[in-house]
């Protein structure tokens, strides 16, 4: 992060950890779509969703069905995977919604928007695209994001990639994320980027950015805050 927050003339937003207060209403999720085919094969998946922060449902599942199922399901479900995996993506939509409709929004976020005017917002994020303009829409929070709402079935390198060749995200940008996958997507595309800890899963994350010397706050409340104090 080479300027202040005030300098940049794009911000890049994940959404999960971030924007809103929904990592836990995604690893629950997975949690519960994987639950039918045992606990522990649940609980595998929910160490590998966790380890992989930012990576889309799409990648997670198809890692579930190839690498975790196996291992640790009944043979007859996993004779039938090709079958699952369209019921494992509505299963956890289905747990997701309601969980992103009610969490916490980012206190300080209001804020931070009026204190960037003329900054382009974005939001680059491993959830669903249609999903995340729909909660965005509903929650009233959507028009905050003037050049965009994104998601997967693309990964974030895709849209980061895409979106600066498209001149939408313009320099100097900074991506403000909650994992080691936000921290590379940026990086490979040239963005700057923060770390947002409060409700990061990442463990260990202060050894991790000491090492990496990379710009921290707990939260999108305290870079608003301290601009509003400057």
């Amino acid at each position: 992060m080479r300027y202040p927050v005030t300098d940049y003339t794009t911000l890049v937003f994940d959404c999960d950890g971030v924007v809103l207060d929904s990592n836990t209403v995604k690893t629950e999720a997975f949690y519960q779509a994987t639950l039918p085919y045992g606990e522990d094969a649940a609980r595998a998946m929910v160490y590998y969703h966790v380890a992989n922060g930012g990576v889309s449902r799409y990648k997670k599942f198809a890692y579930f069905l190839e690498q975790i199922l196996p291992n640790h399901a009944a043979q007859q479900n996993y004779t039938a995977q090709s079958l699952v995996l369209d019921a494992l993506l509505q299963a956890y939509a289905g747990c997701v919604r309601e969980g992103l409709l009610s969490c916490d929004i980012a206190p300080g976020l209001e804020a931070l928007r009026q204190q960037t005017p003329n900054a382009r917002w974005l939001i680059v994020s491993g959830g669903d695209q249609a999903e995340l303009r729909d909660v965005f829409a509903k929650r009233g929070i959507a028009e905050w994001f003037d050049a965009g709402i994104f998601g997967s079935p693309d990964t974030k390198g895709e849209i980061l990639v895409r979106e600066i060749a498209s001149d939408n995200i313009q320099n100097p940008a900074l991506f403000l994320g909650d994992s080691k996958y936000d921290y590379q997507a940026a990086n490979a595309a040239g963005l700057d980027f923060v770390f947002l800890s409060g409700w990061s899963e990442v463990a260990g994350w202060e050894d991790w950015i000491q090492i990496s010397n990379i710009a921290s706050f707990n939260s999108i409340f305290n870079m608003s805050f301290r601009l509003s104090n400057k």
